[in-house]
């Protein structure tokens, strides 16, 4: 759970430690599946996962509305009831937007916000240094910056990093820039408390072994007891047992990515009967040839015979 960070007498910041799960977002007939996405949340908390990030990318939030992105994020925590944390998906590329879907997401009982770098603009860094401090002005509750340049092409820098952790609500980042440096990097400029959280499975070993806190993790959506253990070991410096874990999800992280996300995933959890193999445009169904790497891989952790 999270837990206030005290400076001085003010309680400014709220760590978050461990495996969270960017959940899908299920549908059935081209409309929100309800029941299965409360019984994904119970199964995730069950397991021992450690948060919820609800509407974000994998939960394909480009294709949900502001109503439908709405409901995603309080049925999460109507079902979560407390038990963990909720890390809502609140990003867009509109400022505006951004503000309008984090006021939602405060509104609804979300613990934090997680806010993408605005994609396809390419703003500077001022830019997003403006972006980040007008939704921080317009909320109560604490940021996550999500930083992936492989999907919104721009970088934040170290340097805006820190301006942007200056401000009152900016608790840490979802790094997907698969930049082991950066966490040293940032550890060395912005102090231990910055809340850094791997945004990719397949290096979260080494991003934990350079001081990070957890991981905000699409395979967890699929093997959420092997991810919390394997966060688990991290965080107690047992990187042996950690590294006989990653050998066993490792073919999850790369398969599950064969195709673009949230498709192989999508698959895997139809698998395990969680929920329909159903999206929607531009993503497709996972080929497949991606299929049979996400059966196998599943079979190597496990996860089905």
């Amino acid at each position: 759970m999270p837990r206030g960070l005290t400076r001085g007498t003010i309680v400014v910041k709220t760590i978050f430690r461990g495996s969270f799960t960017a959940l899908v977002t299920p549908f059935r007939n081209g409309s929100l599946d309800e029941g299965a996405f409360r019984q994904i949340v119970d199964w995730q908390v069950a397991e021992g996962t450690d948060g919820l990030v609800p509407a974000g990318t994998t939960g394909e939030s480009p294709t949900l509305s502001q109503e439908e992105h709405r409901l995603i994020v309080e049925w999460c925590v109507d079902q979560s009831a407390g038990r963990v944390p909720v890390i809502a998906g609140a990003g867009s590329n509109s400022t505006a937007e951004a503000i309008a879907l984090s006021l939602q997401a405060e509104k609804a009982g979300a613990d934090a916000i997680l806010v993408v770098t605005p994609y396809y603009s390419k703003p500077t860094q001022e830019g997003l240094y403006r972006h980040f401090k007008a939704i921080n002005d317009a909320i109560g509750i604490p940021i996550i910056i999500y930083n992936i340049p492989g999907r919104s092409v721009i970088d934040i820098s170290v340097d805006t990093m820190k301006r942007l952790y200056e401000l009152k609500n900016i608790a840490g980042v979802k790094d997907a820039t698969a930049n082991m440096t950066r966490v040293s990097q940032q550890r060395a400029e912005l102090g231990e408390d910055f809340n850094q959280l791997s945004g990719e499975d397949i290096t979260a070993l080494g991003f934990m072994a350079h001081g990070g806190h957890g991981c905000i993790s699409v395979t967890s959506n699929v093997a959420p007891r092997l991810c919390a253990e394997f966060q688990s070991s991290c965080m107690k410096g047992d990187f042996a047992a950690a590294l006989k874990l990653q050998d066993k999800l490792a073919p999850l992280h790369i398969n599950l990515f064969v195709e673009t996300s949230p498709a192989p995933i999508k698959y895997a959890l139809s698998l395990l009967g969680k929920c329909a193999n159903a999206l929607r445009l531009p993503m497709v169904p996972a080929s497949e040839k991606a299929q049979a790497a996400v059966r196998q891989a599943m079979v190597h952790a496990g996860l089905i015979n």
